[in-house]
């Protein structure tokens, strides 16, 4: 209630006295924003308008959009399903109280905005390059958001004509962390990954992510690529052989290729190349040979991928299989149009040089620190490209052996 009383102070001076008894100060009001303010068309979004407001039973709620009015409602929640491009921008609201005089407070605007469909990234840490045991983690990310998603990960096969198919990982757990983690690295693991995520109720789900490959290698008793020449580099319009052999000499086995573009390739489909039981065979190779490739079996297990690099001139000699802790490593530089072939060279090891001007590079006593990417480099030749190198733990048989010895 108020009232109001005036006296005349002075000529043309009139002061208001304003008493007021009963009054209280407007309820404070909050928006919020459901599931995130950073959303992708085709989600199901909820605006809600809290009044902090005590002694009123009901509120209409009137919805601005941009400073203009928008909506008014008796419900607390303004919902858009799905939600558009054009439904992005500031929301605000405040209340007014049905059959009554209370008025609220106007709420800040919250900014809303509407992308188009939500992306996926996948990427593997530490590497997509692993031994027999080697930890491995697959993230998965959605590409500016971090809000309120839930994330399942997938093998991808592909039939020919490359027609994907999803597997979901039945050991994955679906949760709010975008990490699944493999403790140890078994041969099985060698395939290629994707992820997805949803969010929301109903369930809005992502586009899957870009694939990744994770390559784990190890001594298979089940299947062995064998490579002729034996080595991961090549030159250009060689001949080459690449064979899948198994105990049994079974033709179980055949000889598949993914590419940097994300391609699955037989063998036989492959320029001057083909497959005879599970032997591939190139009669002149190319550079656009360069892929990983690994033995398939006809139910889909994957086994024993080896990167080969077809390369014009300079080129690596590096071993087919992992090298055993202990061992020997003998890395040596070739070249294609150059003799005598034993040019001098410098060897490098992710960047790092380790030894200049020399005709082969040898490591004694190879251990875990020796793994990763080596390169060897001319200075007039050129250089190769990157060989992985990989080290596993000795075998039993080495470690029976020593124990032997010892004794």
């Amino acid at each position: 209630v108020l009232y109001s009383s005036f006296y005349s102070v002075k000529k043309n001076h009139i002061i208001f006295i304003v008493n007021c008894c009963h009054c209280t100060e407007r309820p404070k009001v909050k928006v919020s924003i459901k599931p995130a303010q950073h959303v992708f068309r085709g989600e199901t979004v909820t605006l809600r308008c809290d009044i902090d407001g005590e002694g009123v039973t009901s509120w209409e709620y009137r919805w601005y959009k941009d400073g203009s009015f928008y909506s008014s409602s008796e419900l607390q929640e303004y919902t858009f399903s799905p939600v558009t491009e054009s439904d992005a921008g500031k929301y605000s609201c405040y209340g007014a109280e049905r059959g009554g005089s209370r008025r609220s407070q106007h709420s800040d605007a919250v900014t809303l905005k509407v992308s188009d469909r939500a992306q996926t990234v996948l990427s593997v840490s530490p590497q997509k390059w692993l031994t027999e045991g080697d930890p491995v983690t697959l993230i998965c990310e959605v590409y500016s958001s971090s809000t309120g998603w839930t994330f399942s990960w997938f093998s991808v096969t592909a039939s020919p004509g490359n027609r994907y198919h999803y597997q979901l990982l039945s050991d994955s757990s679906r949760g709010a962390g975008g990490n699944y983690t493999v403790s140890s690295a078994a041969l099985k693991h060698t395939g290629v990954y994707v992820c997805r995520a949803e969010r929301g109720n109903p369930a809005y789900n992502t586009t899957y992510s870009n694939t990744q490959p994770v390559w784990v290698t190890g001594v298979s008793p089940q299947v062995s690529l064998v490579i002729s020449p034996s080595r991961t580099q090549h030159f250009t319009f060689v001949s080459l052989s690449l064979s899948c052999e198994d105990q049994s000499n079974s033709d179980r086995w055949r000889v598949r290729r993914y590419t940097e573009n994300e391609q699955w390739e037989d063998c036989s489909s492959l320029l001057w190349a083909s497959q005879t039981g599970s032997t591939c065979t190139f009669i002149f190779t190319f550079t656009s040979n360069t892929g990983v490739y690994w033995c398939q079996s006809e139910s889909g297990e994957n086994y024993h991928p080896v990167n080969i690099t077809v390369h014009y001139d300079v080129i690596l000699e590096s071993p087919v299989h992992p090298v055993t802790e202990g061992d020997t490593l003998t890395l040596r530089c070739l070249y294609k149009f150059t003799t005598p072939q034993n040019l001098r060279a410098d060897f490098y090891k992710a960047g790092s040089l380790l030894q200049n001007q020399t005709t082969e590079m040898i490591i004694s006593n190879v251990s875990k620190s020796h793994e990763g990417f080596y390169y060897c480099k001319h200075s007039e030749r050129g250089e190769s490209p990157k060989s992985w190198i990989s080290v596993r733990g000795e075998t039993v048989d080495q470690k029976t052996l020593l124990k032997s010895v010892l004794v």
